[in-house]
């Protein structure tokens, strides 16, 4: 049974960073692909970054030059780096697991109906 949890959450001003886990079990965490994605109060879920086996990455235009993704297969972890973050990043954050990865542009896309596995979320709050 495939589990996804995340870790790393709080609350932080704006300019500040913080880096969230993503714990997985039950499957083989090096073959799938993953993803991170958040939901802001009132607002549709929409895709952070992906990234798949093989380590290369895709990121969503507003978080793009600012949050790192990046996994550790060796500890069935994937990890959200966060940086010079603002208070439009104020969200749930959810990690994400499918057998595969789709592509855009030759990246690796986080697009929420591509994924069949979740974890329950880790809060973000940015503060001005």
């Amino acid at each position: 049974q495939v589990q996804l949890v995340e870790s790393g959450g709080g609350s932080v001003q704006a300019g500040g960073s913080l880096r969230l886990s993503c714990a997985a079990s039950g499957y083989e965490h090096s073959t799938y692909c993953m993803a991170w994605f958040r939901q802001a109060q009132g607002k549709e879920r929409e895709g952070v970054a992906a990234i798949d086996t093989r380590g290369t990455a895709g990121y969503a235009n507003y978080v793009k030059g600012r949050f790192t993704i990046s996994r550790d297969n060796a500890k069935n972890t994937l990890y959200l780096q966060m940086n010079s973050l603002k208070p439009d990043d104020t969200a749930m954050y959810y990690c994400a697991a499918h057998q595969f990865c789709f592509y855009r542009n030759n990246a690796p896309r986080a697009s929420p109906t591509d994924f069949a596995y979740w974890g329950q979320g880790a809060q973000v709050t940015v503060s001005s």
